[in-house]
């Protein structure tokens, strides 16, 4: 199927779209992203500890970076999106190194018309996203529910179950996703207390057009002020994922890496020069062993406005992010909760 810029009339339930141009993570790339969020996760940004902790020859990709690239691949179905409800079940079945060259398969597996007392009337779209490597080896796969327009909603064929995205998945589904490694070799650990942290650096959103061309994402709303609100080029809600997961990096010693997501909702719309302020909350943990655990958080982003730069400044909360992390903890002590 060959639809450019397609409207959900356009979509067939089960028929996958034509994939976007594959995308091979470099040292470019992955400067380029390092610049534009500044995250600290250690093992991306440094080649001796990600050799001496995950082997091979090849310093390791952002797993931020990754579900970047795979989800603007995903905008061939997206280009003339109008709202990203969610995504869900998102899941890095393995570790990404430089040189690896990432291609995204994308298939509506649900659609649903919005209500027909409010004009005009839209559909939510269920996405099935399945990326893989040049070897052929699965890397990610998630759930995405996008709003989209309709060319003609009375020919708009409803079909499949959307349901909700799930905040509470059992961390015990993201084992078979840990990587062996060398846990003991990675630099810092988490000794600290847990409840909510909240991160005194906030940060201001730049360069949003650089990361949608970097990933490729063709969604309007993200290049062209009148596609966006008010005149306003959306920032690509992957941009504020990517500073929050800069923001987790540096609050939480002795996070090695982001397994995949439970669920991740963009709450309202962020824009160029918006200053970000972070909390972050362990809400549960599975002992691994070997010195490890996987930690299931809730991340908060509120954004204070272009306008309104001032700490004072009133927030609006603009994502819910509940990421899974692997994370060095000392010897599996018990970090116990903090009000």
């Amino acid at each position: 199927m060959t639809v450019h810029a397609p409207y959900a009339d356009d979509l067939i339930l089960g028929i996958p779209l034509q994939a976007a141009p594959s995308i091979t993570i470099d040292s470019g790339v992955a400067a380029t992203y390092q610049a534009i969020t500044g995250d600290a996760l250690r093992l991306p940004l440094s080649q001796p500890d990600s050799l001496a902790v995950a082997g091979g020859d090849r310093r390791l990709a952002n797993p931020a970076l990754v579900l970047q690239i795979a989800i603007g691949q995903s905008t061939v179905a997206t280009a003339r999106v109008i709202a990203n409800l969610f995504y869900r079940s998102v899941a890095l079945r393995r570790q990404v190194r430089l040189g690896d060259t990432l291609s995204t398969q994308v298939t509506p597996t649900a659609l649903e018309l919005t209500k027909s007392e409010v004009a005009p009337r839209r559909a939510k779209v269920l996405l099935r996203i399945q990326t893989t490597d040049d070897r052929g080896e699965r890397v990610a796969d998630f759930e995405r529910l996008a709003l989209l327009p309709c060319r003609d909603a009375e020919t708009v064929m409803e079909g499949g179950q959307i349901g909700a995205a799930d905040q509470n998945t059992p961390l015990t589904e993201y084992l078979p996703f840990i990587p062996e490694w060398n846990f003991q070799k990675f630099p810092t650990e988490n000794r600290g207390a847990a409840g909510v942290l909240a991160d005194p650096l906030s940060d201001t959103v730049s360069n949003a057009l650089e990361l949608v061309r970097l990933t490729q994402n063709l969604a309007a709303a993200h290049r062209d002020p009148a596609r966006g609100i008010g005149g306003r080029r959306l920032v690509y809600g992957g941009h504020a994922i990517g500073m929050a997961q800069a923001s987790l990096a540096r609050m939480v010693p002795g996070l090695m890496t982001v397994l995949g997501w439970r669920s991740c909702s963009h709450t309202a719309p962020v824009f160029e020069g918006d200053v970000l302020d972070f909390e972050h909350e362990v809400t549960d943990r599975h002992v691994v062993g070997g010195g490890v655990e996987l930690f299931g958080l809730k991340v908060t982003v509120r954004a204070r406005r272009h306008d309104s730069h001032s700490s004072r400044a009133e927030r609006t909360e603009v994502l819910d992010w509940r990421p899974v992390a692997l994370v060095k903890t000392a010897n599996n002590i018990e970090i116990g909760e903090t009000k």
